[in-house]
């Protein structure tokens, strides 16, 4: 009897690049080279195991621009011319390679294959559909949908276009392959809260979503990957396995990778003459791939040897043997654990087995049949399978997630394609109101409806903002999503003015048929669905002349202070308390006792916690401080201390910052001081990805975010896909500060003992900082200048780190650590430095460059994030490439070069400092930020 299940998902789907008007759009070619190397290879494996008594069960989705375009008797007959002229293509190359017996045997294997490929082809009338609904009728494959158009669903902005995408898709499955879906593939695996209810709306049972969307649902599922999870809707959700998902897909230790298996790049039609190809290739004479690969990976050189197909397949079934005893000991360990068979989900892309991976397959083949055959505990199922099997499942709210670059949605909104989405954003709501507007309309009308419909959902395919991303076939997508739009605005002002060109219409719908009975209803809003996410403020003046009370969450607060974070809360506060503002800050205690305080016309409450330490994970500490902030919140609430609004800092009080807002009702602005993405140049953690969703959420549930910088701002707009009218730039500020009496510069200096020339560098010894990058260059700088001492203060994890890279490069007693400084100290070293560098990978702001500022210190920053827009090169200081080590030598060679030249830029640094930095401007811009939110404040 079986201990557990393998679910293998295989996902299909191709844009809509039907083009009838020629034969010879590349884009079209997609389509014949995904049916020759991968569709049809999988069904003959398919066939071949039904027709062998093989019991296997597969899922596969196919999206219903994938499955309109098999069905089109357009592209069946331009198969059939495709397929014939590359079987005549190895037939001259079996005549070209006589010469050579390892291209030859090569040439033989293609013409063979092709051939093949033919009668299979022939026998099926060319047409797949009915082989998928065959293939389904008998259980070996379960058949499933994918969004209309492939939209990436989170990035629509209305319901209406979601449910219409989703409908739409429903309704195609149902009438070409005759059955209605059980379960639908999400393009690329994107779900956001609220999708599920549409999907339930739809009658969809199950989807799929990447593995941390389950790792971090609320509440944690107690099966952990191994069973669905059913949304707040009742759809289930299944995660992808990452065992599975890294042995086919990683670039690194994939199957697909091995050196014996072909070489997808090498092809005979960038190899051979043009003249000889010519009848094969593009008729502009564009050299494509063919399809005839005859080299092996190799390795990773540029030399490829010949192709052995005996040893491929030999890899394939070791690859499927070792696959397969992988997930049985996988399903022993986990059937231990839990109180049900465990079900491994594999979803992979489709088109990976044979157009990728030319061996594709042949070790599905391979698996399939040693699942059968040696595998006893271990059974293929399919997702509705299983949900007949364990129809009661764990509920749990799953956060925004897909299986793109970095888990979320950065390849589909980035600065490549970002521009789409207003245009997008537009029609959709414009679609709305068309159908709304055209309750019953004239057959003319309703033509002109659904043809409106397909051409905003073609331009919603998320392909086009992939391929932005990729830099593949850029002029392509842009023109795609460019013509979509045009003529929906053509048809929209059609509908408007009431005067259509039914010639025109007759040619739009014979260029795109698709969806040729979509219904234009599913644009109408169900009011009964839809949900009010705005916040009421309560008639706060109703307590008279009050004045504006504010209540601050941050992590840390003078004396904690880990970085600059506390510094600027700080400043903030005491401003805010010039402005008469009733500033509250509740944050962390120093120790395991209560402390409350008033100081300079703040009240500070610090609540205890207990310390994080080895034995206490990181984020348990920070879900104990926020259940003690909410304590404290909800005491104060009981004691008739009413707060104007939430003034939140940074993700780590953001439980409790969401709470106080939706248990009291108050208005939250969340300052966003820097991103776990932007600190860690990704994600890539388990616990980088759960601190990335919950800044995710607190900036998207804050009415009004606030950022240090236009670099953050467009770093919180990407990643959190926030409209760019929510986020506001206030800088950090500083107070010029009197410098250091010159005695005690000069006595720290000889207690240092610092002769010669100083570079300075303060602040966390974190990568990010970049000061593995000063201490690369400081041996260039010494050739030119050896009397030059490198000075490092502050504390961190590199510590060690960048002390054995100094001495791996012989310049220990050229640099000095110094370790935690007091501020006195850090102050007097900007006064004895001839040079203050911070050459930062990552920087939000940048508030040490200010500080540099402040004591006329010279200034080299990278030209990364804020501090590109503090120092502006050759105006008020230097800047180099950020991560280039002989960028910042350069500079900092030029600035020990030309003293005079640098005083005279950080005189100019100085001279700006009150102008844009001043913390009492800063405290009036955060306060009209205040206003806007809570437009009654009152200030005395």
């Amino acid at each position: 009897m079986e201990q557990g299940y393998l679910s293998l998902v295989l996902h299909a789907h191709l844009p809509y690049v039907r083009h009838p008007e020629r034969d010879d759009r590349l884009e079209e070619r997609w389509v014949y080279e995904a049916m020759l190397e991968s569709y049809i290879p999988l069904l003959m494996v398919f066939d071949k195991l039904l027709a062998d008594g093989i019991d296997y069960r597969l899922t596969m989705s196919v999206s219903p621009t994938l499955l309109t375009m098999l069905d089109d008797p357009l592209i069946q007959e331009r198969f059939m011319s495709y397929l014939a002229n590359l079987t005549e293509l190895s037939v001259k190359e079996v005549k070209r390679t006589a010469g050579s017996p390892a291209e030859r045997r090569l040439a033989l294997m293609y013409l063979e294959r092709f051939r093949e490929i033919a009668v299979y082809c022939a026998r099926h009338h060319y047409r797949l559909v009915p082989v998928l609904r065959r293939l389904h009728e008998a259980g070996r494959l379960e058949l499933i949908t994918c969004a209309a158009t492939h939209a990436y669903l989170p990035f629509l902005m209305t319901e209406e276009a979601v449910r219409a995408q989703i409908q739409t898709a429903v309704m195609t499955h149902q009438e070409i392959l005759g059955f209605r879906p059980q379960g639908i593939w999400l393009p690329e695996c994107a779900y956001a809260p609220g999708v599920d209810r549409l999907l339930a709306e739809a009658g969809l049972r199950f989807f799929f979503v990447e593995n941390h969307a389950v790792e971090h649902a609320t509440p944690i599922p107690r099966r952990g990957l191994y069973a669905p999870l059913l949304t707040a809707h009742g759809v289930a959700a299944f995660a992808r396995d990452p065992a599975c998902s890294r042995q086919v897909w990683s670039s690194e230790v994939g199957y697909p990778g091995d050196y014996d298996y072909r070489e997808f790049y090498r092809d005979i039609g960038y190899d051979l003459d043009v003249d000889y190809l010519a009848p094969h290739l593009h008729p502009s004479g564009i050299r494509i791939h063919t399809g005839l690969k005859y080299h092996r990976i190799t390795g990773k050189g540029e030399q490829k040897d010949w192709y052995n197909p005996e040893r491929a397949r030999d890899k394939a079934a070791q690859h499927a043997s070792h696959f397969l005893a992988s997930r049985v000991r996988q399903i022993g360990a986990v059937a231990r654990q839990l109180d049900r068979k465990p079900v491994i989900v594999a979803p992979y892309d489709a088109e990976l087995f044979g157009h990728w991976w030319y061996e594709g397959p042949l070790f599905l083949d391979f698996l399939c049949r040693r699942i059968a055959a040696e595998a006893p505990g271990l059974r293929m199922i399919s997702p509705s399978d299983y949900l007949r099997e364990y129809p009661e499942n764990d509920r749990a709210r799953l956060p925004f997630s897909s299986w793109g670059r970095s888990g979320y949605g950065e390849v589909w909104l980035n600065g490549k394609n970002e521009w789409i989405y207003r245009h997008l954003h537009r029609a959709e709501r414009e679609m709305v109101e068309l159908v709304q507007t055209h309750p019953a309309p004239t057959p003319l009308q309703e033509r002109v409806l659904k043809q409106a419909a397909r051409e905003l959902m073609l331009a919603q395919s998320s392909d086009w903002a992939f391929i932005m991303d990729n830099q593949t076939m850029v002029d392509y997508a842009v023109g795609r999503t460019h013509d979509h739009l045009t003529r929906f605005r053509q048809l929209s002002g059609w509908l408007r003015t009431g005067e259509t060109d039914p010639a025109a219409l007759t040619a739009m719908e014979q260029e795109n048929q698709i969806f040729p009975n979509l219904l234009p209803k599913f644009y109408l809003p169900k009011q009964a669905h839809k949900v009010n996410v705005s916040h009421s403020v309560a008639d706060l003046s109703s307590r008279g002349e009050s004045p504006t009370r504010v209540l601050m969450l941050c992590w840390e607060y003078p004396p904690k202070t880990v970085g600059g974070l506390a510094k600027a809360v700080y400043d903030l506060a005491r401003h805010l308390a010039k402005e008469n503002v009733e500033v509250h800050v509740l944050t962390s205690a120093l120790h395991a006792a209560y402390e409350e305080e008033r100081a300079e016309g703040i009240f500070v409450r610090r609540v205890p916690t207990f310390q994080p330490g080895e034995e206490t994970a990181f984020l348990d500490w920070v879900f104990q401080l926020n259940l003690a902030m909410m304590d404290e919140v909800e005491r104060l609430m009981q004691q008739g201390i009413r707060f104007d609004l939430l003034h939140a800092h940074d993700w780590l009080v953001g439980f409790a910052a969401l709470e106080a807002k939706r248990r009291f009702g108050l208005p939250l602005i969340a300052t966003i001081h820097a991103t776990e993405h932007g600190r860690n140049q990704g994600i890539h953690t388990p616990l980088q990805q759960r601190i990335h969703q919950v800044e995710r959420e607190l900036a998207r549930e804050a009415e009004r975010v606030i950022v240090c910088s236009r670099y953050m701002a467009g770093e919180v707009q990407r990643l959190f896909e926030l409209p760019g009218e929510n986020i506001s730039v206030i800088p950090n500020g500083i107070e010029r500060p009197a410098p250091p009496p010159r005695e005690e510069v000069e006595a720290l200096r000889r207690r240092l003992g610092l002769e010669g020339r100083v570079i300075y560098f303060v602040g966390r010894l974190v990568r990010e900082k970049g000061v593995h990058l000063l201490l690369e260059a400081v041996p260039a700088i010494l050739a030119k200048h050896p009397d030059v001492t490198v000075v490092v203060a502050g504390t961190g994890p590199m510590q060690d780190e960048l002390q054995a890279l100094a001495a791996a490069s012989g310049i220990s007693g050229r640099v000095r650590f110094l370790g935690f400084v007091d501020d006195d100290t850090r102050n007097a070293l900007f006064c004895l430095a001839d040079l203050a560098v911070f050459p930062s990978l990552y920087e939000p702001f940048g508030i040490v460059a200010l500080e540099a500022m402040a004591y006329r210190t010279p200034l080299l920053v990278a030209d990364t994030g804020g501090l590109a827009e503090i120092v502006r090169h050759g105006e008020n200081g230097l800047t180099m490439y950020a991560g280039d080590r002989n960028s910042l030598a350069d500079q900092a060679i030029w600035l020990l070069d030309h003293p005079h030249a640098g005083m005279v830029l950080a005189e100019r640094a100085y001279a700006e400092l009150t102008e844009r930095y001043d913390w009492n401007r800063l405290a009036q811009d955060t306060l009209e930020q205040y206003r806007k939110l809570v437009p009654q404040l009152v200030v005395w």
